[in-house]
């Protein structure tokens, strides 16, 4: 299996197509030849994670047999014309999954991977559904977490990304190498606090954890490649 995750940013005179393609893109999508998941996201400001979203900046996080279908769909698909046609520039990166728990819409769209010799770069993608009730203590929590994590040892490059506004919330993470990731995770005293609430409070009614090994990264956001130069260490 092989994972992407291309980010688009659209020309502010066709922020109307960006928010169309949310709808139109789903068959195409359903119909992609080794296509096994997808799903089109909205960003936060910035391409942040913020309650504030960014019009002009979308994803798509899709799941593929092999490197072959990615390829098939990245040179003829109509999505991917689409974006050439009316965005300003994109950019995609390929991944392998390394572990995965949890679930997505009930599925588990990566398999259940258990790879316990992690070497070199490594993407973690946290994403879950937030309870309505839960909403004002997440949004309280997350802000202090996600500012601490830019910079943070070993943090490359983040995006925030979402299904639905609000309460349906995702962040995708490159690092160094994953022992900056679980010093991050477990020895941050404010990243292991919100971890607690979460539990103690039932914050989400689904929730996905996922780490990957990226294989490739091309397109650019905001003028560049946001892993310029990791994948050949």
């Amino acid at each position: 299996m092989v994972v992407s995750l291309t980010i688009i940013r659209y020309r502010k005179l066709f922020i109307p197509f960006a928010l169309l393609a949310m709808a139109i893109h789903r068959l195409p999508l359903l119909m992609q030849k080794g296509c096994s998941f997808y799903k089109l996201l909205g960003s936060g400001k910035n391409g942040t994670f913020d309650l504030e979203p960014d019009w002009q900046q979308w994803g798509l996080l899709a799941c593929w047999d092999n490197r072959d279908d990615f390829d098939v769909f990245h040179k003829q698909s109509f999505v991917a014309s689409w974006w050439k046609t009316l965005g300003t520039e994109s950019w995609t990166m390929l991944c392998i999954p390394l572990q995965s728990h949890g679930s997505w819409d009930g599925k588990e769209p990566f398999g259940k991977p258990e790879t316990s010799d992690i070497n070199g770069p490594v993407a973690v993608l946290t994403r879950a559904t937030i309870r309505f009730s839960r909403l004002k203590n997440f949004w309280a929590n997350v802000d202090t977490v996600a500012n601490m994590m830019t910079s943070a040892p070993g943090y490359v490059n983040s995006f925030g990304i979402g299904e639905a506004p609000v309460c349906r919330q995702a962040t995708f993470s490159v690092w160094e190498n994953l022992d900056h990731v679980k010093n991050f995770a477990y020895k941050s005293p404010e990243h292991a606090e919100v971890i607690k609430k979460t539990r103690s409070e039932g914050w989400y009614s689904e929730e996905l954890f996922a780490r990957f090994k990226p294989i490739a990264s091309f397109g650019t956001i905001n003028g560049k490649d946001p892993l310029n130069g990791l994948l050949n260490k």
